[in-house]
């Protein structure tokens, strides 16, 4: 059974096929957020110490570390990324315990952030490009770390599965020759978006299973992907989840927070019921409001897709006795109230034998 081992410096992480879904959090990567970039550039981590702390309370089990920021003051890479995915690094593995995936495209960001980096972290990623195989599975070996393999070479990104399938057997044969097992292999098969091509979510279920029959490796994608430049995302989202899980898929790159509701909406809510004649107390807890108008929570919290997430791993029964459903799904607990079971704190001397 192919197991993939990923580790921080307390807590170990299983991807594998009798193992329950591998949720990689990818919040941490400042790439089409230009506020989160401009705050890294400035050395400003607040952000990144939330979404840490977020995703790893919203059930990740790995969390990507992406520093590809183009720095309007330097915008050459190799220079400013390297030392930036290093603070990252080293600034999240002191916040939470889970196994890190060191995220870029710049070989020498991925050897900084394996130098310091504790356990056995994720490598993302390879792909099947030559001069990619050539920079990336020396590391691979040198530091003996699991790697993500994207299926696209030096042709670009096929739209045939049997194309991609190939590219991701010749990575896992370029690994062997390096003394790199396939069950330190994650292959991402590429998801389409499905608006784009109707057959996307076909190809990647029957792609999944080949990968898992034929070659032994897990798998990985970017979830989010298949429901590109659609309404009701999330919709498509948690379809596709299980379906992938259900064709073998074992691990999937996405987002496990539900964003909080900020102010602005919460103001623009307020605006629209006024405007139906509705008044709302000037005093209301904004969690209530954005409670009882549907709008989800100022908080962060764990997203849809991990409740579609935590089901299948239950329906396939990867999930003993139910325990981690029932746990996410606990009603919280009021101020002051003790979780059902805990004992209180004994008092006084010991109890006599009768």
């Amino acid at each position: 059974m192919t197991r993939t081992i990923v580790e921080s410096k307390t807590k170990t992480a299983i991807i594998g096929f009798d193992q329950p879904f591998c949720v990689i959090g990818e919040r941490i990567n400042p790439t089409g957020r230009k506020l989160l970039a401009a705050q890294l550039e400035a050395g400003d981590f607040s952000t990144v110490e939330q979404d840490a702390i977020a995703q790893v309370a919203a059930g990740a089990t790995i969390l990507d570390i992406n520093a590809g920021v183009v720095y309007n003051s330097n915008p050459n890479p190799n220079e400013t990324e390297p030392p930036l995915m290093q603070k990252i690094i080293q600034m999240v593995q002191g916040l939470v315990d889970v196994p890190l995936c060191i995220d870029s495209s710049v070989p020498a960001a991925l050897e900084a952030g394996l130098q310091v980096c504790e356990g056995r972290p994720l490598l993302n990623s390879v792909t099947g490009e030559e001069d990619r195989l050539e920079a990336i599975l020396p590391l691979v070996k040198k530091y003996n770390v699991p790697v993500v393999a994207i299926s696209n070479d030096d042709t670009g990104i096929s739209e045939d599965p049997d194309v991609r399938f190939e590219v991701a057997k010749r990575i896992v044969q370029r690994a062997a020759d390096y003394g790199i097992p396939a069950h330190d292999i994650v292959v991402d098969p590429l998801v389409m978006p499905i608006g784009a091509m109707a057959t996307a979510g076909l190809q990647v279920f029957a792609l999944v299973r080949r990968l898992r029959e034929e070659l032994g490796v897990n798998t990985t994608c970017g979830a989010s992907n298949i429901s590109f430049g659609l309404p009701n995302r999330h919709g498509v989202n948690n379809a596709f989840l299980p379906m992938a899980m259900a064709s073998g898929m074992t691990s999937a790159i996405m987002n496990p927070v539900a964003l909080p509701v900020g102010q602005k909406k919460l103001d623009a809510k307020r605006a629209e019921l006024a405007e139906a004649g509705i008044i709302v107390p000037d005093d209301i807890d904004p969690e209530l409001l954005a409670n009882i108008t549907g709008m989800g929570s100022t908080k962060a919290r764990s997203g849809s897709e991990m409740q579609a997430i935590r089901a299948a791993n239950l329906l396939t029964n990867n999930d003993p006795h139910g325990a981690a459903w029932i746990q996410a799904n606990k009603p919280p607990l009021k101020a002051g109230e003790k979780e059902a079971g805990a004992r209180g704190r004994r008092t006084g001397g010991r109890r006599r034998r009768g």
